[in-house]
C-alpha cells in the first residue's frame, strides 16, 4: 500500500496525525502533513481512516 499527501491541498489541520501518528506528521517548518513511514500503513490499520477524515481530500492511497 502506498500513501501520499498532496501538499498543495493540505491545510495542516493535523487530523491525519491524530488518527494515524505512525504514518503522518505535520511538519513544523512547512505546516503541511507528510508521510513519515509509508510501510506503517500495512500494519497500523489507520491510513484509510486518515484518508476518509481529511477535510481537503489531500491523502491518497494506492494498493
Amino acid at each position: 500500500m502506498k500513501v501520499k499527501v498532496d501538499e498543495d491541498r493540505c491545510i495542516g489541520c493535523g487530523a491525519c496525525e491524530e488518527i494515524c501518528p505512525a504514518v503522518f506528521h505535520v511538519d513544523d517548518d512547512t505546516g503541511k502533513s507528510r508521510v513519515i513511514d509509508e510501510d506503517a500503513c500495512d500494519f497500523a490499520g489507520c491510513c484509510e481512516a486518515a484518508e476518509e477524515n481529511c477535510p481537503e481530500e489531500a491523502i491518497s492511497i494506492e494498493e
